[in-house]
């Protein structure tokens, strides 16, 4: 029998002993979970307090990292938000007084000893496992590090939901005991920030989504540019360079587009804000492939006829790399940065060994930090890539074949594009999908079985390795942004990183044959907790009691505030706008306009209003994701345009209705029985146009602001 099936079967048998307990089902499973018979639950209520042991309460894992306190606060505030509950009080006492707590959550670290015993699957000591114990009394998480304790909390947020859902009159958590180990130290998530831009606010907001799935790094791709293979206008092509160097530096000039980079503080507030949810930012500053950014800086360092490569051989190449990265890496808190090094020129091979392993020591010395690359088969005979780098696969065989590369003392992350490979829109020519494909995750490894980071060809089990094979990290999952800043809004990624990344975390924690979660499980369980999902709102719910969310007549108003019709009580506050039968009229200016406390609202959604405008200018709705102009009924999502080409007629009273999916935008105008949809148009590498639809949040924050006309009868509505 091959080892990968002797292995798949010691798993499977490993499963039924775990069936046998009961397990708690959440996402991911649990390693293992022993319910305490008839004995009472632990119930949540108002009265439930956090207790930090005072040992443990200001341990940290370095200077960066948030203690064990912090993680608590972290905690109180998402379990107030999902379980309803106004507030909940943390503080610190003595694990001596255990007896006497009541009805607390007690968070605290095991002893040195008892954190030895937990490993990840390649037998290397973990910081993230925990215990859990549950009574009436107390829920006590215990855990290998602050970091352990940590993730026992998401289990704990999880259960909490569940529960709720199950019980609407209590929440009362099963007793038990058991402990939860991770299976990779890597499980983490990539995204191309180089090819269009995304704010620091929304990527904060993947991480603590992502953090709900125990994912653990996130992978931000900073430098990258469209690509047009003939390259005839090469200084004009999108190239974003995203860390913007001081004023005065010697690098300004390299952070592009101005209005589009993150200042050292925002960075330094992304990274602070992801480690307080467990997650460890990994920056790449791609080169020397992937580098036009830099090339239209300095135009000299480009190999001629393919100005995004960089020409190692030129003199002032590495120095230039070296200045890079001697200026941003003061920024990075993690223990590792990414170089890219991917897809260079083989004639090259030699000289692009000596770049990656100068680049590896450089920044070591310069930071005590090490280095990933992307897998890259470059053909040299004489050269290898030191071993004190990781390699981050994502073609095989193309680029390299993983089992080879660990037998040869490579660390490896499994990135492989056949299974992980995202795209924010498909061209048509690409294979990758906008969200994982879940027939693959589930059954696309050799024999049928459900794939796991030991994973990279779905035919050939000798391609694989095993579960427990020394050299592997883990996976990280990409999402590229091969079409540029137009083809996809912020919203538009986080839906397709929504179920992907709640998968991720269970295949990267638990794996799939020692996972007890069935997909069945899983479908069931998914769009429950992705709806709970604490600490941000990326599915732009606003609450209401029923279908309809708001609606304005906007036929008059009392002292300024506009009645919300809808029973919901958003309220709207008006501002040199006069109200009357035909609804409000708004003079044009940028200072009339109606605003409601409403910032926008995610698809499924029907907004529909009847609009008589004066004049084709100013702005409709908008809100904290997007605008609506007047004129050509035009989208403005961060600085791009999406018209629906459709010119609104004038001194004439028009019933517009827009509804929108996370997969279509689209609207019914007058008495029109066709949808008009709105689309984007793709640059595909300067070949041809294709043509691929959007979604659109509805914005609802502010009505008017240089709109000259009457709006009236405005409704938004859940569901398309």
């Amino acid at each position: 029998m091959k080892l990968q099936e002797s292995l798949w079967l010691l798993v499977t048998l490993l499963c039924v002993s775990c069936i046998q307990a009961t397990i708690l089902p959440q996402i991911p499973s649990l390693t293992n979970f022993k319910e305490a018979k008839h004995a009472a639950g632990f119930q949540l209520s108002s009265k439930t307090e956090i207790v930090v042991d005072a040992k443990f309460a200001n341990l940290k894992a370095n200077k960066h990292s948030p203690s064990l306190l912090d993680y608590a606060h972290t905690f109180s505030s998402d379990l107030s938000e999902i379980a309803g509950l106004k507030s909940i009080r943390v503080r610190t006492d003595s694990s001596k007084n255990q007896r006497k707590f009541g009805n607390a959550i007690y968070l605290t670290v095991l002893s040195q000893t008892s954190a030895k015993k937990y490993k990840y699957y390649n037998g290397n000591a973990t910081d993230e496992a925990y215990e859990l114990d549950i009574n009436q009394d107390i829920i006590k998480i215990s855990g290998s590090s602050a970091l352990g304790t940590f993730w026992g909390t998401r289990s704990v947020l999880q259960q909490v939901a569940i529960h709720q859902n199950q019980h609407s009159s209590h929440i009362s958590i099963p007793a038990g005991s058991g402990a939860d180990v991770p299976g990779w130290e890597v499980r983490g998530f990539m995204l191309d920030a180089g090819r269009h831009w995304f704010d620091v606010e929304f990527l904060s907001d993947l991480c603590v989504y992502a953090s709900f799935w125990k994912i653990n790094e996130f992978h931000v791709h900073a430098v990258d540019n469209l690509w047009n293979p003939a390259y005839l206008e090469w200084q004009k092509l999108y190239a974003g360079f995203r860390f913007q160097a001081e004023p005065g530096s010697p690098l300004e000039g390299l952070s592009r587009p101005k209005n589009e980079t993150w200042s050292r503080r925002e960075f330094e507030w992304l990274q602070s804000k992801c480690l307080s949810y467990g997650v460890t930012v990994i920056p790449e500053i791609e080169s020397p492939g992937h580098a036009l950014a830099i090339t239209q800086w300095k135009p000299e360092l480009m190999i001629k006829g393919t100005p995004d490569n960089m020409n190692i051989t030129q003199p002032e190449m590495i120095p230039t790399i070296k200045s890079i990265w001697k200026e941003f890496l003061p920024w990075f808190y993690g223990s590792e940065v990414s170089i890219g090094a991917d897809e260079y020129e083989a004639s090259l091979a030699n000289d692009y060994i000596d770049f990656v392993n100068t680049m590896a020591d450089y920044i070591h010395q310069q930071s005590g930090k090490s280095i990933r690359v992307w897998g890259t088969n470059e053909p040299s005979k004489t050269k290898k890539i030191s071993t004190k780098v990781t390699i981050q696969h994502w073609d095989f065989p193309g680029d390299d074949i993983p089992v080879n590369l660990m037998k040869q003392g490579y660390n490896v992350i499994n990135s492989e594009q056949s299974f992980l490979y995202l795209d924010g829109k498909s061209s048509g020519e690409t294979s990758f999908p906008q969200e994982l494909n879940q027939d693959i995750m589930w059954t696309g490894a050799p024999g049928g079985n459900g794939w796991a980071p030991n994973i990279f060809d779905a035919k050939d089990s000798s391609n694989n390795t095993a579960v427990d094979e020394p050299r592997l990290r883990g996976s990280i999952m990409p999402l590229w942004s091969d079409w540029g800043n137009n083809a996809t809004t912020k919203l538009e990624v986080y839906y397709s990183f929504a179920r992907s990344l709640a998968t991720l975390g269970l295949k990267t924690w638990s794996g799939s044959g020692s996972s007890a979660l069935t997909r069945s499980e899983f479908n069931s369980l998914y769009p429950l907790l992705n709806q709970v999902a604490p600490g941000q709102n990326l599915n732009r719910v606003v609450p209401s009691k029923g279908k309809v969310v708001v609606s304005y007549d906007f036929k008059k108003t009392k002292h300024g505030h506009v009645t919300d019709k809808s029973g919901n009580h958003y309220e709207a506050s008006a501002n040199n706008v006069k109200f009357g039968d035909s609804g409000a009229t708004f003079e044009g200016s940028p200072k009339s306009y109606i605003t409601t406390p409403i910032g926008s609202m995610g698809p499924p959604y029907t907004l529909s209003f009847t609009v008589n405008p004066t004049s084709l200018s100013g702005i409709l709705f908008s809100g904290t994701d997007s605008v609506l102009l007047v004129n050509d009924l035009t989208w403005n999502v961060t600085g791009q345009l999406y018209s629906l080409n459709y010119t609104m007629p004038l001194n004439k009273a028009t019933k517009v209705e827009i509804h929108a999916t996370r997969e279509v935008t689209y609207a019914y105008i007058g008495q029109e029985k066709t949808p008009r949809y709105w689309y984007t148009v793709l640059d595909i590498w300067g070949d041809y146009m294709q043509t691929a639809n959007m979604s659109f949040a509805a914005p609802i924050q502010k009505i008017g602001a240089g709109f000259k006309g009457t709006i009236s009868n405005v409704q938004l509505s859940q569901g398309a």
